[in-house]
């Protein structure tokens, strides 16, 4: 009877530890981010590298200055996201974190498709990456060689750091502090006259989070309103664009997933003016007709841009932001999402294909996780194909002034960071030496700088 006793008290026990660390705390983790592709009529993605990135601050780290000794490995290489050619990017994904009381977690972001490129604050673990061999340990295994030993093992495996061999970043031991409480750390987070972009996103209601790096040689604390990270990827979104008859006016949006996908924004700009039309929604597996009608309804771009930012702010809510987290996504992105010439269909990725493609984990778990990712589609139009088409032939049959003509009519389609993928849409159908040759060279010409501080690329 003692014995029974004795282990119903203990069962008991084990599963009341069980149940408290898997019970959720009292905060809350809120998530928005944005994926962006490139496609062509036909709909199918385009492998593409901008030819300039969204700026960021200098403080943000990156494989070209990751610390911690750390060094990239697989397919990384210093710089290495202005390098890849892939079909994804994904751009600043933030996480805001909420508590009334101070608190400590840990937040691991893994990536099975991706690399991580940028991050801040500094991160505990960031994959995948490598450390240098111990000095010592490795001057102790070259003594073993030499005296005609082969161990079956080295002395540097043993007291070297080991590396993250997969696709991941992790906090730990972040310190969540109240704003309330700490209003005193606003003039303490870092600034930079750099990645204006970049500080939008901390005019929020957040609490602050403070990241001790994990280096014993050089320790430092580091604060700011969120953890922020971004990347490059190589799967598909799941929305497809489709012409209707070859007319530019009339897209087919089609859903290739098995999730709804929903509030969806089809913006066409051109030349300080433009239109856009919104969807509710696309079930799983059918598609919708959107109808830009040529000519008509066009709006002042300041106009367009103002309605249209109030629109996805809401849609935003929609889905489980607050007001301010909505606001500070649109900021940060109404210069390129809004004001950029080009076609686009702009959209909210389903919850869980979000959970798939970025899994995340917080512990110990928050009361209430929201992610809210926004697809990007940019499509290079027909019309577009062509224009470059003829200004490619032209700079490869002209002479001296007719290829200055084909780099200035070029400047002006203003194709900025999706240039690269537009020529690469061209080629694809003219595959020939000569021909990519010059387009290469038109692409050169085209972006470099022009006089006022900015390539093509970043206007």
């Amino acid at each position: 009877m003692k014995t029974t006793f004795l282990s119903f008290i203990l069962a008991a026990a084990q599963w009341s530890v069980l149940a408290g660390n898997d019970s959720p705390e009292d905060y809350v983790a809120h998530e928005w981010g944005t994926f962006t592709s490139v496609q062509g009529a036909d709909g199918v993605l385009i492998p593409w590298n901008p030819l300039e990135t969204t700026k960021l601050p200098k403080f943000v780290y990156d494989w070209s200055k990751p610390g911690q000794d750390r060094l990239p490995a697989g397919v990384l290489n210093p710089g290495s996201k202005s390098a890849l050619v892939t079909l994804q990017r994904m751009e600043t994904p933030v996480i805001y974190l909420y508590s009334d009381t101070e608190r400590t977690i840990d937040v691991t972001v893994r990536f099975p498709q991706g690399l991580i490129t940028e991050w801040y604050p500094q991160a505990h673990d960031i994959g995948p990456s490598a450390f240098p061999p111990n000095k010592l340990a490795t001057a102790l295994d070259g003594l073993v060689r030499k005296t005609g030993a082969q161990p079956r093992f080295t002395i540097a495996s043993l007291f070297g750091r080991k590396g993250i061999p997969d696709s991941r970043i992790q906090w730990k031991s972040i310190r969540v502090l109240p704003t309330s409480r700490h209003a005193n750390l606003a003039a303490v987070i870092p600034t930079d006259t750099s990645g204006i972009h970049y500080f939008a996103a901390r005019k929020t209601d957040a609490a602050f989070v403070r990241v001790k790096t994990p280096d014993k040689a050089a320790p430092a604390t580091e604060h700011e309103k969120f953890l922020f990270y971004r990347g490059v990827a190589n799967f598909k979104t799941p929305l497809q664009i489709t012409f209707t008859s070859g007319n530019e006016t009339n897209l087919f949006l089609r859903n290739t997933g098995t999730d709804e996908l929903k509030h969806l924004f089809v913006l066409a700009i051109r030349q300080g003016q433009g239109k856009f039309i919104y969807e509710d929604r696309v079930p799983s597996g059918q598609h919708v007709y959107a109808g830009l009608k040529s000519g008509e309804d066009l709006l002042p771009l300041g106009e367009l841009a103002a309605r249209i930012s109030e629109r996805m702010s809401a849609a935003l809510q929609q889905e489980g932001l607050y007001r301010r987290e909505a606001d500070a996504m649109v900021k940060t992105w109404r210069e390129s999402w809004f004001e950029e010439d080009g076609l686009r269909v702009l959209y909210v990725l389903p919850r869980a294909w979000t959970d798939e493609a970025l899994p995340l984990t917080l512990q110990p778990r928050p009361r209430e996780v929201v992610r809210a990712m926004v697809g990007r589609a940019e499509i290079i139009a027909p019309s577009t194909e062509w224009q470059l088409l003829k200004q490619i032939v032209h700079y490869s049959d002209g002479d001296a002034d007719e290829r200055r003509q084909a780099v200035n009519r070029t400047r002006q389609m203003n194709l900025g960071r999706f240039f690269q993928p537009a020529v690469q849409l061209v080629l694809g159908s003219h595959p020939n030496r000569e021909f990519s040759q010059a387009a290469w060279e038109l692409l050169q010409a085209a972006t470099k700088n022009d006089g006022d501080g900015r390539t093509l690329a970043a206007k």
